[in-house]
């Protein structure tokens, strides 16, 4: 994978409308995040219609809830490890909302949004870990500010309002694996 002009090549793209001009000159920040639709349900194309306003509230209860939703990330990483892009990095998706961390404000600004399929008590796939931490390391040498510090979860920057990756993520494997991958590179 590489990035060119915003996009992940070897990547799916299925661009949503749900993003605007960034505010923030400079790309400075990750936040990971989690989804699963329905709640606690893996595979199918769910995730990727809310992110593109086609959910047909019908197909499922907790979709009458949440169809009418304008909200999007960069990308989206699968169970099995493959990626979704949704939105260009140079865009500001709608994936944060109101949020703050360490004396900043409105991380959507600022930061590139990727949702893992999952929920915040399942464990997460090793597939998952390794591409994040591939996808993480290209953003950092394309978006040279992104530096370690500033690689958050949703839980970080929103405490009050989400909870996610959640307590399944771990931290410390994603670290080990940004170390890894960048002394190989």
């Amino acid at each position: 994978m590489e990035i060119a002009e915003h996009w992940l090549t070897g990547c799916k793209h299925c661009p949503s409308p749900n993003y605007d001009g960034r505010v923030a000159a400079v790309i400075d920040s990750v936040v990971v995040h989690n989804i699963s639709l329905p709640p606690g349900e893996f595979g199918g194309r769910h995730i990727e219609a809310l992110f593109s306003n086609v959910l047909d509230p019908a197909l499922h209860p907790y979709f009458a809830e949440i169809h009418h939703l304008r909200v999007s990330a960069h990308l989206l990483i699968d169970r099995q490890g493959s990626c979704c892009q949704f939105v260009g990095f140079d865009k500001r998706a709608w994936h944060a909302g109101r949020s703050s961390y360490q004396g900043r404000e409105e991380f959507n600004d600022f930061s590139i949004g990727i949702e893992l399929e999952g929920s915040d008590h399942v464990p997460y796939t090793a597939e998952q870990y390794l591409r994040l931490a591939e996808v993480i390391t290209l953003l950092k040498r394309h978006y040279q500010a992104i530096v370690d510090e500033n690689i958050v979860g949703h839980d970080q920057i929103a405490p009050l309002r989400k909870t996610d990756p959640g307590p399944a993520f771990d931290w410390l494997r994603l670290r080990g694996l940004l170390i890894a991958i960048g002394e190989t590179t």
